[in-house]
C-alpha cells in the first residue's frame, strides 16, 4: 500500500476529514472539489460526542474547543413550550466527551486548514472502476485524466462518484421539507431545544459569535411552496409557536439567508464497487433527526484510513472497512426511521410517548454509539 494513489472527490466535511485521516496514516491523497471557491452555507452543526471524539483523533480537539459551544441538555417541548423530555447530555454520553455546536463555516475552516484542495474540478467519467484490472482511470471535467489505485467519493448525497460507478438511482425524499438559518441568539437560548407540533418541528441550538442555529421542518410538505418566500412561509407556519420562535423569525429579513431543501436519503446504503469507495452521505445519507451525518462521516474517515494502512491491498482494505462500518451506519439509519415515525404520531399519543419514554428512547439510540470505532485511532507513521 506504500505510495498508493488516492483521489478524494469532494471537499466537504467527509472529504476533508478523510484527507486528514489519510495523511496521518502516511498517505498523500489528492482532493478535488467541483466548486470554484469556498462558499459554505451559513448554517450550523450539532456534533454528538462520538463525532467530537472522532475529531479529537484527527487532531482537532483543541481547535474545536475554541470555536464550539458545549451543549449540555436536549429539551423536547410541544409547540406551546410545555416540556415533554429533558435530557442531561453528560449523563447520556458519559465519559465519551462533550457534545458541541458550531457554525458550519467554522467547522469547514478547521477541517480544511493545511489540506491541499484543487478547486473547480469535478469528475466526468470513471474507467475500470470495478477493479478488474489495473488502476481506476479518471476523466475530469476539464478533459484532464489520471489513474488512481483508489477513488473515494465524499461528494455528498447527490454524489457524482456514486452515480458514475456505484448506483445511479437519485436520492429518495423522506417526506419532509426543511429550512435552516442563523440569527441573533436570545440570552435564554442555551440548550438544544426542539418544539413539536403536528407535522412540524422547530429546533434551536446556540453556536458561537452570538448566533443561534435554527432548523425547521414540516412533514408531507406542509403546504410549502419551494418557490415561495421562505421567511413569509416560516412566519406563517411557525409564528404561533412559543417563545422564542416568533422573536427569531421576526429577526429574519433576508430570504436568501434561509437554506430550504427537501430531506432526502440515499436509495440504499452502498459502500462502493471495486476500487471506488463511498464515505459519508454519499454512502449512507439519511434523515438528520439523530444529527449523526457528520459524525458518521468522521468515523468513516478514520476507519478507512486505518484499514488502508493495515491491510495488504486495496481490495482487502475496502472489505475490512465495509465490515467495520456497515452495521453501525445501518443501525443509525434504522433509528432515524423510528424517530420519524414517533414524531409523526398524532399529537396526544406522541406527547404521551415522549413524556413516558423519551429518555429511554434517547438512551437506547445513544448506547451503541458509545462503543469505540474499530480501530479507535489512526497512529501516525
Amino acid at each position: 500500500m506504500e505510495g498508493a494513489r488516492i483521489l478524494i472527490v469532494g471537499a466537504g466535511p467527509a472529504g476533508l476529514a478523510l484527507a486528514r485521516a489519510l495523511e496521518r496514516a502516511g498517505f498523500a491523497p489528492e482532493v478535488v472539489e467541483r466548486r470554484g471557491r469556498w462558499d459554505v452555507a451559513g448554517t450550523g452543526m450539532f456534533l454528538p460526542a462520538n463525532g467530537v471524539r472522532a475529531l479529537g483523533v484527527l487532531g482537532l480537539g483543541e481547535a474545536m474547543a475554541t470555536k464550539a459551544v458545549p451543549i449540555r441538555r436536549q429539551r423536547l417541548l410541544d409547540h406551546r413550550g410545555r416540556v415533554l423530555a429533558d435530557l442531561d447530555l453528560r449523563q447520556l454520553w458519559g465519559d465519551l466527551g462533550p457534545c458541541l455546536a458550531l457554525t458550519r463555516a467554522d467547522l469547514h475552516q478547521l477541517l480544511r486548514e493545511g489540506v491541499p484542495v484543487r478547486l473547480g474540478r469535478s469528475v466526468r467519467a470513471l474507467d475500470r472502476a470495478d477493479g478488474t484490472s489495473g488502476p481506476v482511470g479518471v476523466t475530469f471535467d476539464d478533459g484532464a485524466q489520471g489513474e488512481y489505485d483508489l477513488v473515494a467519493g465524499a461528494d455528498g448525497l447527490h454524489s457524482a462518484v456514486r452515480r458514475l460507478a456505484v448506483d445511479d438511482r437519485p436520492p429518495v425524499p423522506v417526506g419532509q421539507w426543511s429550512w435552516r438559518f442563523l440569527t441573533r441568539r436570545p440570552p435564554e437560548t442555551e440548550d438544544w431545544t426542539v418544539m413539536l407540533a403536528r407535522g412540524a418541528s422547530f429546533l434551536t441550538i446556540p453556536v458561537a459569535h452570538g448566533l443561534v442555529y435554527c432548523y425547521a421542518d414540516v412533514s408531507g410538505g406542509g403546504g410549502a411552496d419551494p418557490g415561495a418566500d421562505p421567511v413569509a412561509f416560516l412566519r406563517e407556519r411557525f409564528g404561533g409557536f412559543a417563545h422564542p420562535v416568533p422573536r427569531l423569525l421576526d429577526q429574519l429579513d433576508d430570504p436568501g439567508s434561509v437554506h430550504a431543501a427537501p430531506i432526502e436519503q440515499v436509495a440504499g446504503e452502498r459502500w462502493g464497487d471495486g476500487k471506488v469507495v463511498l464515505v459519508g452521505d454519499a454512502a449512507h445519507g439519511m434523515s438528520p433527526n439523530m444529527a449523526q451525518g457528520a459524525s458518521l462521516a468522521f468515523e468513516d474517515a478514520l476507519v478507512l484510513a486505518a484499514s488502508l494502512r493495515s491491510e495488504r491491498n486495496v481490495g482487502e482494505a475496502l472489505a475490512a472497512f465495509v465490515a467495520r462500518r456497515s452495521g453501525r451506519t445501518g443501525w443509525v439509519r434504522a433509528q432515524t426511521h423510528r424517530r420519524d415515525r414517533t414524531r409523526d404520531l398524532p399529537t396526544l399519543p406522541r406527547n404521551l410517548v415522549l413524556r413516558a419514554f423519551g429518555r429511554r428512547i434517547f438512551e437506547s439510540n445513544t448506547r451503541p454509539l458509545l462503543e469505540p470505532i474499530e480501530p479507535v485511532a489512526v497512529p501516525s507513521r
